[in-house]
């Protein structure tokens, strides 16, 4: 499954890097590649010369790093995005033993506990991290609250609450389902 997960996300990465958005020019760009011999995977120039080696991260998930990726923190399991100095952007919200999967165009992220969206194709926070609980954008809109238990429900952990709001992509939150057959007028 998480293969799987890592896979897809890096197809959606490579699918959004390709479309132009946030590209430098073709000649700045690192390749993700990976030691035959130990599986490490690690950035290449487009000359092939090493750009960050293997073993600096314990994965490394972007196939064209132009200026941000995703890692796997070594010794952590947290992935991070990272820009090109290598510095850490944000944490990726973990989901499913991986990292968070694009919906709708972003991605859950993590800063000092709390959890956010970050656009897919630029990695830029399109909404600040200020919530307990967040699920994925669905319908334009994403189920979020600041009074929730994380419930152990077997081999996976469930969120509750009484206290759902959700919040649209520009961030404006709502007590109800904007989308729900119940607001339309």
């Amino acid at each position: 499954m998480l293969r799987t997960t890592i896979f897809l996300f890096s197809l959606f990465l490579a699918a959004c890097t390709q479309s132009g958005q946030g590209v430098h020019s073709a000649s700045n760009y690192w390749i993700l590649a990976e030691d035959p011999d130990t599986g490490q995977t690690y950035y290449v120039d487009e000359t092939g010369q090493t750009a960050i080696p293997p073993g600096k991260y314990a994965m490394c998930l972007t196939d064209t790093f132009r200026t941000h990726a995703i890692v796997l923190l070594q010794g952590k399991n947290q992935w991070a995005a990272i820009d090109r100095q290598e510095e850490m952007l944000y944490e990726i919200f973990l989901y499913d033993n991986g990292p968070d999967a694009p919906s709708e165009g972003l991605f859950r992220i993590v800063q000092d506990s709390k959890i956010g969206y970050a656009d897919a194709a630029t990695y830029a926070i399109i909404i600040q991290p200020q919530f307990d609980c967040a699920f994925p954008f669905e319908n334009g809109n994403a189920k979020v609250s600041n009074n929730c238990q994380t419930i152990n429900d077997g081999e996976h952990n469930i969120w509750t609450s009484e206290d759902w709001q959700y919040v649209d992509k520009t961030g404006n939150i709502y007590e109800n389902d904007p989308t729900s057959q119940s607001n339309r007028k």
